[in-house]
């Protein structure tokens, strides 16, 4: 019963990473007539910073969740030491939890800074688009971190439950 309701999860994650796939492209299309238009009414420098924050503006989002992803696995492997864990173990845990600790502040740092950068996007936008546009805009930035905080947040889940299955499967006789 319980390897059935494992694999039912799994089923439904499936189909709902399925339909976030699905809004990743109908995203990337929005940005892509986006990325036209800017280019059309943007000087050139202007357009390369726009470029240079979308394509920055995944890489650190998509940074920012591995990592605190990465930090989690490793504070509940923490929480598990018992005092059976061999001080080796501990001490491995411990330099990996301060360096991804050191690594999630200096990708918090990159993210202020993209912030800050998409404050001045925003800025030149605004001379060449009209509120809606700019509107608009502002929406696709959000629609797009959101897809990638929900296609990260789903591939950890469904790893997550593919462990779970296997270890029950892995307990059975």
């Amino acid at each position: 019963e319980l390897m059935a309701s494992l694999q039912s999860r799994l089923q439904a994650l499936w189909e709902e990473q399925e339909l976030v796939l699905l809004e990743a492209r109908e995203c990337a299309k929005w940005g892509e007539e986006l990325e036209a238009m800017v280019r059309d009414l943007c000087k050139p420098n202007e357009f390369e910073r726009y470029m240079m924050f979308i394509g920055d503006l995944e890489k650190v989002v998509s940074l920012l969740l591995c990592l605190s992803s990465r930090l989690a696995r490793v504070q509940n492997a923490m929480r598990r030491m018992d005092g059976n864990t061999e001080v080796e173990e501990k001490q491995l845990l411990n330099e990996r939890h301060k360096l991804l600790s050191r690594q999630r502040e200096d990708a918090k740092d990159l993210k202020e800074n993209l912030d800050r950068r998409e404050h001045v996007v925003s800025g030149i936008l605004a001379k060449y688009l009209t509120e809606q546009q700019l509107q608009d805009y502002q929406h696709f930035v959000q629609v797009k971190t959101s897809l990638l905080i929900e296609q990260k947040d789903l591939e950890e889940q469904i790893k997550f439950f593919k462990e779970q299955l296997e270890n029950l499967e892995q307990s059975i006789p």
